[in-house]
């Protein structure tokens, strides 16, 4: 059997005995942590560190120092010996687990230097795998750390020597060692390894299948295809870039032959596959984070985040839907598609996995334990049909591709820990906090404007995951004090960290989609944005009605709040595309508009103003139509 490195996903294609060993190191750090998921995770430190060293060590072999145009299929031998430190690194904290327990604030000359060498490694192989940006944004926290004094006004402090920054940084469990870290070493990487395994099935294939049954001979069905395929492959995948190159390569070459522009087709799956990462029950990487910085079950996060899920969709729905009215396209031929009963009857039992996450979290299992056993029922699954069936060589291959892309999401939560320890030995969050409210004059609305901004130039330069992590330490706070319900606080700055995937001018999403279909990726960011126009409404809602995330909600109140709020994304698409039953104008686009944000926020004076504006508009429609077909 040959080493089975899927290399497309990888920086570096390794040959020979390099892929071997690649290939081992993938494999024991794979089933390390499906088991200590099936039973119980080793202490924190041990956990923590096994993770981190396995994982650098694997970014040293696989990406290197600067890309070349021929790259060796070896590393080379500095790489080399960066991976046997990184693997050093995780012995000395098993190692000497006890003695940097007793020693704390009292550390040996050894102690220092190689917390200076995890500092070093976590931010180079940073920078190999995600860029310059989160390391330089965690580079400028340390020196913050380091020379404080120097700052002037609010937001100096005493400053701290370079001994107690590389011990709080590196040798405890407050910064690198901290909750991000966990959270990738017991929780991400079992649903990365999950996910994989979920999609040797072939259920990719049944999501698409089942959205063109659904959707293909309506008005711009292939578009809407793109949509409901993107919603449900964000049940098994948190990455919009991924979601993107991946129904993207089938569904935009699809759209465009219909008729639809490359820009907008591109800006469809963008917009669609970045609705990934708040679409439960398997979100983005962050909100494993958050259930972790709240303290509360992640079933929970995931039930709050249903409903801003379903709007947001609903909304890219609609817009694709009017946009075809408007352009006239028309659907795919009945023969020429599959037959939903069909694909349901040969291929539906392939959601079972999906559904087995929700059962076992309800009923009491740790996430990480929920993943394992779907893994494993995922498994019987593939059984049914032989295009599905994983062997050995699958099922490595499926535990190598996990790794592949947890690498990143190792390295930029390692380097996360290095700001959150900033953030807690210098007491900034708490400054910062405090002067957002006082530069916001206590108002909430600004606060959020604030945040909201921040969120989207943060995400713009640094993975989802790290944006949640800055932001929930020291803007989510700021919302607190000003009378935000937590979970509503940390939503908000989760969701705008997800929509600067679509957010010109970096918008990664967005260029996967525009390299497909061939279109600018300026145009394209600008429609991606209409598209996902949800995504910058909702929050705000959430925020002021909480009921929206499921806090104080009755069942009564739940269907009178999704149904107002689903009519309220129903006015917002068409004044977006500018048509209903024809052409809009400008104005009415605006009142439109306005209508629909009165519907999606909750309360019964904003519901009857805006359904009357969606009314009043209707019949407007409705008359100016008869008379067109009357003059006609």
């Amino acid at each position: 059997m040959k080493p089975v490195i899927e290399q497309e996903t990888l920086s570096r294609t390794l040959a020979g005995t390099w892929a071997w060993i690649v290939f081992a190191l993938s494999m024991m750090l794979a089933l390390f942590h499906v088991y200590t998921a099936a039973t119980i995770p080793l202490p924190p430190q041990f956990q923590r560190s096994i993770h981190l060293a396995m994982g650098l060590c694997l970014v040293f072999l696989l990406y290197p120092a600067r890309l070349c145009k021929k790259e060796a299929p070896s590393p080379a031998m500095w790489d080399v010996l960066l991976a046997l430190l990184s693997l050093g690194l995780g012995l000395y904290h098993i190692i000497y687990y006890e003695q940097l327990l007793a020693r704390v604030g009292v550390n040996t000359t050894l102690d220092l230097v190689t917390a200076g060498l995890g500092v070093v490694l976590v931010m180079e192989a940073t920078r190999r795998v995600v860029g310059w940006p989160m390391v330089i944004v965690a580079g400028a926290f340390l020196a913050y750390a380091l020379w404080g004094n120097y700052v002037p006004g609010l937001f100096g402090h005493r400053g701290f020597s370079l001994e107690r920054v590389l011990e709080h940084t590196f040798l405890g469990l407050e910064g690198i060692m901290g909750i991000p870290l966990g959270v990738s070493a017991t929780l991400i990487i079992v649903y990365l390894l999950f996910a994989q395994v979920l999609e040797k099935t072939g259920i990719r294939q049944f999501f698409i299948d089942a959205a063109l049954a659904i959707t293909g001979t309506s008005p711009g069905g292939p578009a809407k295809a793109a949509v409901v395929s993107s919603a449900l492959e964000g049940t098994i995948s948190g990455s919009s870039i991924a979601n993107t190159a991946g129904s993207g390569s089938f569904t935009i070459p699809m759209m465009k032959n219909l008729g639809y522009r490359p820009e907008f087709a591109a800006a469809v799956e963008a917009s669609a596959s970045t609705g990934g990462q708040i679409m439960p029950p398997i979100m983005g990487a962050a909100a494993f984070v958050m259930a972790e910085f709240l303290n509360v079950p992640y079933l929970d996060i995931a039930k709050a985040a249903a409903i801003p899920a379903i709007l947001y969709f609903t909304g890219v729905f609609l817009m694709v839907h009017f946009e075809a009215l408007r352009s006239g396209l028309v659907g795919l031929p009945r023969e020429s598609l599959p037959v939903f009963r069909q694909v349901m009857k040969s291929q539906g039992y392939l959601i079972l996995p999906i559904v087995a996450i929700f059962i076992l979290l309800d009923a009491g299992f740790s996430p990480a334990r929920a993943a394992v056993w779907s893994m494993g029922l995922a498994w019987i699954a593939g059984l049914v049909k032989r295009e599905g069936r994983m062997g050995v060589t699958a099922i490595c291959k499926a535990m190598v591709a996990g790794i592949a892309q947890a690498l990143p999401v190792i390295a930029t939560c390692a380097t996360a820990g290095i700001i959150v320890g900033v953030v807690t030995l210098t007491g900034v969050g708490l400054k910062l906090s405090s002067n957002m409210i006082e530069l916001a004059e206590n108002n909430l609305a600004i606060a959020l404007v604030f945040t909201m901004v921040a969120s989207l130039v943060l995400g713009m330069g640094i993975p989802t995951t790290a944006t949640y992590i800055v932001l929930a330490t020291m803007a989510a706070p700021a919302l607190q004090k000003l009378g935000v319900e937590p979970l509503a606080a940390h939503l908000f700055v989760f969701y705008f960290g997800v929509v600067a995937d679509i957010t010109p001018p970096v918008a990664l999403a967005v260029y996967a989609g525009a390299a497909i279909a061939g279109s600018d990726p300026w145009k394209t960011g600008i429609e991606a944005v209409k598209l996902a126009i949800g995504a910058f409404m909702v929050p705000y809602f959430f925020v002021l009605s909480p009921v929206l995330i499921l806090i104080g909600a009755t069942s009564s109140l739940l269907l009178q709040v999704l149904g107002t709020a689903l009519l309220g994304m129903f006015a917002l698409s068409i004044a977006v595309v500018g048509y209903w039953k024809s052409k809009l104008h400008g104005i009415t686009r605006i009142v439109l508009g306005f209508g629909g944000l009165a519907l999606i926020q909750p309360g019964i004076m904003t519901d009857a103003i805006g359904a009357s504006v969606v009314l009043v508009v209707y019949v407007m429609q409705r008359l100016r139509n008869r008379s067109l077909s009357r003059l006609s």
